[in-house]
Parts: structure tokens; sequence; C-alpha cells
């Protein structure tokens, strides 16, 4: 089957046809593989608005015993405005193949653009009301927990807080931490 083919009949397939539930611990991916090497997009807002963008780095674990996850996001991000509005979000990885449509996820902001209709990907709300895209191996939904801004002052390796310290050169650079508790995992099916 071709990739328009297989495109073609992904499109008409409901979410629940494509994916399956598992639980945060079946995930099978090594998780510095998920925040390190491949291009997780961050999707926030509702079917009748939302936005993506690329995320790079962060991490998983537990925060207040619950499984969840970590990125961090500049300030200005018009995604991280629609995490704040919405207090959700979904971390989406995609097989290899679509990483062109990914990197146009980083190239430009769904501020000023239509980007989300411009995307060669089909969007698709979770059974939460979450939104993601057909095409995704892996979708993780989250709830926020917490977003907070860090003080160059709390990093004690000299690397980190020169990390953080060029970051404040400019106030619409700042960075952002963003927790989520994991509410649910999707994998393809």
């Amino acid at each position: 089957m071709n990739e328009k083919t297989n495109h073609a009949n992904v499109e008409e397939m409901d979410f629940d046809q494509l994916f399956k539930q598992i639980s945060p611990e079946e995930i099978g991916d090594n998780v510095f593989t998920l925040v390190g090497k491949v291009f997780p997009v961050l999707t926030a807002g509702k079917e009748d608005h939302y936005n993506s963008m690329i995320s790079s780095g962060g991490g998983f674990g537990l925060l207040f015993m619950k499984p969840a996850t970590w990125c961090i996001l500049r300030a200005d991000r018009y995604t991280l405005e629609l995490v704040q509005k919405e207090q959700t979000y979904t971390l989406s990885y995609f097989p290899n193949e679509y990483k062109k449509q990914i990197l146009f996820l980083g190239s430009k902001s769904g501020r000023d653009s239509e980007k989300m209709k411009e995307v060669e990907l089909t969007s698709v709300q979770t059974p939460s009301g979450d939104m993601s895209f057909k095409e995704a191996r892996l979708i993780i939904e989250c709830k926020l927990t917490a977003l907070t801004t860090p003080n160059p002052d709390d990093f004690c390796a000299r690397e980190a807080r020169d990390s953080i310290n060029e970051a404040y050169k400019e106030a619409n650079v700042y960075r952002k931490f963003v927790f989520g508790e994991i509410t649910h995992v999707w994998i393809k099916k």
C-alpha cells in the first residue's frame, strides 16, 4: 500500500478504529528517545480551535505520585497560551515517514498563520476532547499540573544556569516549565 492510499484509509477511520488505550507503564519506548531523539508534537486546544508545535527536551516520571510529563516551552509560544487556557494537552509521536509534516508544525506560529489547516496531517479528537493526529503512533494526554518560570539562581550546574540566563536576555523568550499529569495513553492498533 503506498503512502497516499494509506493516508486516505487513515482519514476515513475514527479514533477507536485507530488507537487502543494502554497504561503509562506499558509505554514501550525508551524515554530518552521520546524526549531527545524524536520530535514530539505538543497540541493544545479543542476541535474548534487548537494549535500544535514541536516540543524538545523534557521527561517522564512521577509527580505527586501520579505519572507525569514535563517539558520546557518558550513563554511566547501560542500553543502555551492554549495549554494555559484549556489546562490539557497531548504529546504525539509519529513514525519517521511524517518528519516533513512535523517539521512544518515547528516552522511557523499558529498565532499568525493557518498552519493547522495547511499541515498534511489528519486531526483527530480523543475521547476526552483533546486534539491529536490520526497518523500518530503514540498519543499521551496530559492535564496541566504546574506551570512555572525557573529562576536562574535555582540552578547549580553552570551549563544550566548559563542556558537560563541566555534565555532571559529577552522577556519574550523566557522559558516555562510545563508539568502535566498523564491522563490517557493511546497507541496505534
